[in-house]
């Protein structure tokens, strides 16, 4: 079975999102939305209904959540640090509060699955309290793609 890498990001806001602090953020998101999907490797992206992921507050009402799918581990790595979107990344501090904890996971989803928040919280939630195994994992420690017993 082909598997996908599924990951989640989530940060609270230092201010609300129509804040002048954030306006920067805000103003980014879709140029940075769209390098995303034409990237090498990009499978899919959580969205609501009307098309917002910061819309959602699966994490709480001051916290905003990304989750995509991508064909590989490189992918998306290639992605977070070496396109466009690293110095964005890097301006996070700007608008995001430093976390205390883990605040980014990765783990493996058969092909053509498409993760939900509550999915993406549980594995958040598991390298949380036990660290980085083969279930959630971090770019840092990452694991292997499960393989088929032949």
């Amino acid at each position: 079975m082909l598997h996908h890498l599924a990951q989640l990001n989530i940060a609270r806001l230092l201010a609300p999102l129509d804040s002048p602090q954030l306006a920067d953020f805000v103003a980014n998101l879709e140029r940075i939305n769209a390098l995303a999907e034409r990237s090498p490797g990009f499978v899919w992206r959580f969205q609501t209904e009307a098309g917002d992921a910061t819309a959602d507050r699966s994490f709480g009402e001051d916290i905003v959540a990304n989750l995509s799918v991508w064909d590989s581990v490189e992918a998306l790595h290639a992605y977070v640090y070496r396109s466009d979107h690293a110095p964005i990344m890097a301006r996070r501090r700007s608008w995001f509060a430093q976390p205390s904890e883990p605040w980014s996971v990765l783990w493996w989803v058969p092909a053509g699955h498409r993760p939900s928040m509550t999915e993406a919280a549980e594995r958040l939630q598991a390298l949380r309290e036990h660290g980085p195994g083969p279930q959630a994992f971090t770019f840092k420690q990452a694991f292997p793609a499960p393989t088929a017993v032949v």
